[in-house]
């Protein structure tokens, strides 16, 4: 064999082996990380936020001025 072709199997080789290197420490630090959220303690479950209903929130202000107006009217006499 030649000496540049001895070079470019050379390379190759050590390229191979650099990307065997990569994927597999990606793969330890992946396993890792499951590893360190498996043994955190749970987070506490938050209650879903309530959404606002305006319709509902108008009619419940409507009714309290309704009322307010009957107290009013009521004392007034």
């Amino acid at each position: 064999m030649s000496q540049p072709e001895e070079n470019r199997k050379e390379k190759l080789m050590a390229a191979a082996m650099a990307a065997v290197s990569a994927y597999l420490q990606l793969e330890e630090e992946a396993c890792h990380q499951k590893l360190v959220a498996a043994m955190a303690p749970p987070r506490a479950q938050q209650a879903p936020q309530p959404t606002l209903n305006l319709w509902g929130q108008s009619g419940r202000q409507g009714m309290m001025q309704m009322r307010n107006l009957m107290q009013i009217k009521a004392f007034q006499r």
